[in-house]
C-alpha cells in the first residue's frame, strides 16, 4: 500500500493525524519526528530501532521482538521509504538471545521474500537492516549514546542540539523510534489514522503496553487504552494486592519515573496526567507496592541502579547521584537528619537541571 499507492508526504500526514507518540518514554509525536528527519537533505540517511530495553522489570519490547518481529521490520521499511533512508539498524540487548535469534530469522525471511534488499516489490526503493547488540549499558537506551555505541565507540550521550534527525549516525540524518512505537505503524497504515486516534485521550492516542509487576495478583504484560486509570489496572486487570494488604504506591517509568501514592489511584495513565503528579510514562514498567514497602529504601534501590549505570561523562550525574545515594544510605540506617532532606532536594534539583542526558535529568525523580 505504502510503496505503490502513497507518497512519503501522505505517510507523514497519516502518522501525524493518528496522534501516535513515542512509546520509549519521552512521548515525542512520531509523525513530526519523521517529517523533521525527511526535511534534512543528505546522500545517506538511517532508520534505527531502539530495542535496548533497560528498565528493571520491563519486557514489553522483548515480547514484540520474540512474538512478531516482522511488525518492526515492516514499520522500519515504511519509515525508510518516508524519510529517504536505505539502511537500518536494530540495536537490541544481548541479554535477549531469543529476540535476537528470531529477529535474524525474520530479516532472512524478509530478504528471501524480496521485502528487504534492492528494488523492493519491483519498485526503486532499496533498504536493508542489520542487528547491533548492546552490551548491557542502561545509558545506551538514550538515543545519542545508542548511536555512539552503533558506531563502535563508548556509549556516552552527545550534547544536543544537533538532534539525530539532523546529525545522527556518522553525522547523517537518522530516525530513531523504539520497538513499541514501530509496532503500531503498519496497523495505522492499514486501518487509518482515525481508527487509531479514536482510542485513548485527547493528547495521548492509542494503547500502551505495561509490564505489571510487584505486589499484585496478576503479573505480566497488559495492553490498555491510554487514559485507563491506575485503579483499573491494579484492581480490575491486576486482581488487586495479594494477602489482603493495602495498596501503597505504584512506580511508573522505572528508575526515571516517580511513585504514585494511594491518593492518585484514579489518575488516568497518559503522558500529561503522569507528568502533572511528578511521575512519567517511561517505556512502560509498572511496579505495584503494598503497605509493607519502605519508600526511602525504594528510592535508594533506584539510585544504586542509576549510580552504577551513569556513564560518567558529566559531573552532575557522575558525582551528584553518588552524594544523593550516600545521604539515602544514611537515612536508611537511621542516622539521617532534617538537614539531609534539604540537601537531597537541593542536589536533586541541580542534577535535573545540569545533566547532559535523560539518565541524569531523571535520576532524582524517585527521590523527589
Amino acid at each position: 500500500k505504502v510503496l505503490k499507492k502513497m507518497t512519503p508526504e501522505e505517510v507523514i500526514e497519516v502518522m501525524k493525524n493518528s496522534g501516535l507518540r513515542g512509546r520509549g518514554g519521552a512521548g515525542f509525536p512520531t509523525g513530526k519526528k519523521w517529517e523533521l528527519t525527511k526535511s534534512y537533505e543528505a546522500d545517506q540517511k538511517y532508520v534505527v530501532c531502539n530495542a535496548d530495553e533497560g528498565d528493571p522489570g520491563a519486557f514489553m519490547d522483548r515480547s514484540i521482538l520474540e512474538g512478531d518481529p516482522h511488525s518492526v521490520l515492516e514499520a522500519m521499511e515504511i519509515a525508510a521509504y518516508t524519510i529517504g533512508a536505505t539502511k537500518g539498524y536494530i540495536y537490541v540487548r544481548a541479554e535477549y538471545p531469543i529476540a535476537v535469534k528470531r529477529l535474524q530469522i525474520a530479516i532472512n525471511q524478509a530478504r528471501e521474500y524480496g521485502l528487504l534488499g534492492n528494488h523492493i516489490l519491483g519498485t526503486d526503493f532499496c533498504f536493508d537492516i542489520e542487528i547491533r547488540l548492546g552490551a548491557g549499558a542502561f545509558v545506551c537506551g538514550e538515543e545519542t549514546a545508542l548511536l555512539e555505541s552503533i558506531e563502535g565507540k563508548r556509549g556516552q550521550p552527545r550534547v544536543k542540539p544537533p538532534y539525530p534527525a539532523e546529525s545522527g549516525l556518522w553525522g547523517k540524518p537518522t530516525l530513531i523510534n523504539n520497538v513499541e512505537t514501530y509496532a503500531n505503524v503498519a496497523q495505522i497504515i492499514l486501518n487509518g489514522a482515525e481508527w487509531f486516534s479514536s482510542i485513548g485521550t485527547a493528547t495521548s492516542k492509542g494503547t500502551k503496553v505495561f509490564a505489571l509487576g510487584g505486589n499484585v495478583n496478576n503479573i505480566g504484560l497488559v495492553e490498555v487504552p491510554m487514559g485507563t486509570t491506575l485503579r483499573e489496572i491494579v484492581y480490575d486487570i491486576g486482581g488487586g494486592i495479594p494477602n489482603k494488604r493495602e495498596f501503597k504506591a505504584a512506580q511508573t517509568g522505572g528508575p526515571s519515573g516517580g511513585c504514585i501514592p494511594k491518593e492518585h489511584l484514579d489518575t488516568p495513565i497518559d503522558y500529561e496526567s503522569l507528568k502533572t503528579i511528578g511521575s512519567m510514562m517511561g517505556s512502560g514498567g509498572l511496579i505495584v507496592m503494598d503497605d509493607t514497602k519502605c519508600m526511602v529504601c525504594l528510592a535508594k534501590f533506584y539510585l544504586e541502579f542509576t549510580v552504577s549505570e551513569s556513564c560518567g561523562k558529566c559531573t552532575p550525574c557522575r558525582i551528584g547521584t553518588k552524594r544523593m545515594l550516600e545521604l539515602l544510605e544514611k537515612l536508611c540506617s537511621g542516622e539521617g537528619s532534617e538537614l539531609d532532606i534539604y540537601k537531597l532536594e537541593k542536589l536533586a534539583v541541580n542534577i535535573q537541571k545540569a545533566s547532559i542526558c535523560g539518565l541524569g535529568q531523571s535520576a532524582p525523580n524517585p527521590v523527589l
